[in-house]
């Protein structure tokens, strides 16, 4: 890149950083340091507001960047990944935005300890939540570095690895001083950003085809040096039996996962009431389908005006494909309008990414201070502030994403959501579905659920090619692969409910019969939620 785009791209960098620093200062001087306050921003915002700020937590770096460029390289199995991002939010929709309003205050254990032993079912809840918060912050954390790399030429490591230190430090900032209500507000304002960004180079693309998407595929396949092949089922998924098993195991961690993200579900706590959680979804729904929609047009848009392979060689994961789509829109390297929607289009990734990953250590910090550090404290120690705790808590997971974020910077960004989709939906659906559904469901049968789920997933990914074995795994210089799927999720998901009904058909517990009446009423009604 040239000096012109590294200059007007940091700088509006740094007009975003300042707005959404400003946003965090005002918020923390209006704060009265509750946890209501801390966690759920004194559940005081709109539908329409949670709504945008639902989309603006939901659309990261892995559907921007990490989506657009799957499409790029492998035309049709990277569609797949935006239909299951989008399919995923009917089960949010049906099965839990209401429900889990009523039922909980601040996270996923508040739902399952409402009728069972609190203590082994926070920790265990409270372990998950981690789990999955990290594993998605480093995709976020990847983005970032491989928008930066591009920005500066792609020669800078040291640039790429200042950038995610520098993400981290500043999600820590926004958590630390604003909470909840800071972290929604710079979501909105991202979720803005990124659909005018997103429908601006929608338009210059069809413009290009003169409005003709058949031209735009058969000029995307062309250049995909696939030919026909781009278009059809198979480039990525459907080589053997193994692709094919892999790509039905990635579809259900991305319909399934959803529900179960941490950070997803604490969002439907930031409205007064289940009314408005389930219409705070409808809207996110109609913004996060219209987005979905417009990345495939994106995706294929790379393809068919920057090449398959200009992308590849810019980046091996793809993650630089819509920078280097609105670079070439604008008119190119050379030019002035090529310049400046480079610039803006990088700034919105980078906001993208800012706003999320604010969202992601909210959830996290919450789930260390609400379930972790007030269950595991002893009885007669001093307790500290639960909100102090959540502070030091997003410090110590920024850190721990920052060193991952590092060591898996080659990776895909929407590849490793995956993954930390195939988690959530194998260890914290089953127990939040089991809770809400079924009545003689246990204590032992909650926390054999969660870690019967975690575990195995955690596990199979460390034995999957992804981690060793191959020249694009993290450690290629080393194969200790057992399992040959990338994604755990079609057998760590039966597992998950598997454990949760063992666990409880085996426990000499019975089932608390009245407290699940009192939750089912809760639940349907909002008869003394929170």
């Amino acid at each position: 890149m040239t000096r012109d785009h590294q200059t007007l791209a940091l700088l509006l960098f740094g007009v975003f950083v300042a707005v959404t620093l400003g946003i965090t200062t005002w918020v923390s001087r209006n704060r009265h340091g509750s946890a209501e306050e801390f966690y759920a921003g004194g559940r005081l915002f709109s539908p329409m507001e949670n709504g945008f700020a639902i989309a603006g937590d939901y659309m990261s770096a892995a559907s921007f960047l990490g989506i657009s460029g799957l499409i790029a390289l492998f035309g049709y199995d990277g569609l797949l990944y935006s239909v299951g991002f989008l399919v995923a939010w009917l089960v949010v929709l049906f099965l839990v935005a209401e429900l889990v309003r009523n039922c909980g205050r601040f996270t996923l254990a508040d739902v399952v300890a409402a009728r069972m032993r609190e203590r082994p079912v926070r920790i265990a809840a409270g372990t998950s939540s981690v789990t999955v918060s990290v594993l998605y912050l480093v995709a976020q954390m990847v983005g970032a570095g491989s928008l930066v790399a591009l920005l500066l030429g792609g020669t800078s490591g040291a640039a790429q690895a200042w950038t995610v230190i520098g993400v981290g430090a500043l999600m820590v900032v926004y958590v630390s001083l604003g909470g909840m209500r800071a972290t929604t507000w710079i979501q909105i304002v991202k979720a803005v950003l990124l659909m005018c960004g997103a429908i601006a180079l929608t338009v210059l693309v069809l413009v290009r085809f003169h409005g003709d998407f058949d031209q735009l595929l058969r000029t995307a396949a062309d250049r995909s040096g696939h030919g026909s092949k781009f278009l059809a089922p198979g480039l990525k998924y459907g080589g053997d039996w193994t692709s094919r098993l892999d790509f039905i195991s990635l579809g259900l961690a991305l319909v399934l996962g959803t529900a179960g993200l941490p950070h997803i579900l604490s969002r439907f706590y930031t409205v007064p009431t289940a009314r408005a959680a389930r219409r705070s979804v409808v809207w996110a729904i109609g913004l996060i389908g219209s987005f979905y929609l417009m990345t495939i047009v994106l995706g294929f848009g790379a393809a068919a005006i920057v090449g398959s392979d200009a992308v590849r060689g810019s980046n091996a994961a793809g993650n630089t494909a819509v920078p280097l789509l609105a670079l070439d829109l604008g008119g190119g390297a050379d030019s002035t309008g090529g310049t400046v929607l480079f610039a803006i289009v990088a700034a919105i990734a980078f906001a993208t990414i800012l706003a999320v990953v604010a969202g992601i250590t909210l959830a996290s910090s919450a789930s260390v201070a609400h379930d972790l550090y007030a269950s595991l404290r002893r009885k007669r120690s001093k307790p500290r502030s639960e909100v102090a705790v959540a502070r030091l808590a997003a410090a110590g997971v920024g850190v721990v994403a920052i060193g991952l974020g590092l060591l898996a910077r080659d990776l895909n960004v929407a590849f490793l959501v995956g993954l930390a989709f195939a988690v959530a939906a194998s260890a914290n659906l089953p127990v939040l579905l089991y809770s809400l559904f079924w009545r003689n469901f246990t204590t032992r049968g909650a926390v054999w659920s969660v870690y019967g789920g975690l575990v195995p997933s955690l596990v199979l990914v460390v034995l999957s090619p992804v981690v060793s074995g191959g020249p694009g795994s993290l450690f290629p210089g080393m194969d200790f692969q057992y399992f040959p799927l990338e994604n755990p999720g079609l057998v760590s998901i039966p597992l998950g409910f598997l454990a949760g009904w063992l666990g409880t058909v085996t426990s000499r517990e019975p089932a608390d019969e009245a407290r699940h009446a009192e939750t089912e009423v809760r639940a349907l009604t909002g008869a003394g939620a929170a």
